[in-house]
């Protein structure tokens, strides 16, 4: 375990986790209690972000790591790390939403680039954003990551994503050096 000046303690995810992580994740993306903070898709997408199975996987999968991030012993946000070869890729990234926008996000991106770096050797991060989440690429653009330009398409009709309320919808790959 590694905690942090700021209270925090970054472990890796068990399957006990496993009920708090999908409410996380499902509060800082999906419905009302998405919009208490600023990375809701609700307006966007509806339906799950992620189910027990999903976050279940994450956890078992030999070339991923669910970092998961404690205050005070209850879970407050968490992040995918996933080894692919020469990059590591993070996603499944959520903070809770009464605590969006007081700089947790900032530490655990750094801490999970750390852990990518150290853990496999890896000197570039890659993720897939919603291209129309202007407000969040914008947030990791600060954070060094660059758009690509690099789609790929929704799975509309796959509801394990969620359930599309534009037509419009493709993921962008970003990029970050990790020197």
């Amino acid at each position: 375990m590694d905690t942090t000046a700021s209270g925090l303690t970054f472990r890796d995810a068990i399957d006990a986790d496993v009920d708090a992580l999908v409410a996380l994740i499902e509060s800082a993306y999906r419905g009302d209690a998405s919009r208490a903070g600023w990375t809701t898709e609700a307006d966007i997408l509806e339906g799950q972000r992620t189910d027990p199975q999903g976050v279940l996987d994450v956890i078992k999968s030999p070339d991923s790591r669910l970092l998961t991030v404690e205050r005070d012993g209850v879970v407050v946000a968490c992040c995918q790390l996933e080894h692919r070869g020469t990059h590591a890729y993070f996603g499944m990234f959520a903070v809770s939403p009464t605590l969006q926008g007081g700089g947790l996000g900032k530490v655990i991106i750094a801490e999970a680039e750390r852990a990518a770096r150290e853990t496999w050797g890896t000197m570039e991060m890659h993720m897939t954003v919603i291209s129309v989440r202007d407000d969040l690429i914008a947030w990791y653009e600060r954070r060094g990551y660059r758009r690509t330009g690099r789609m790929t398409p929704f799975p509309y009709g796959d509801e394990r994503f969620g359930v599309p309320q534009r037509a419009d919808l493709q993921f962008e790959l970003l990029i970050k050096e990790l020197g």
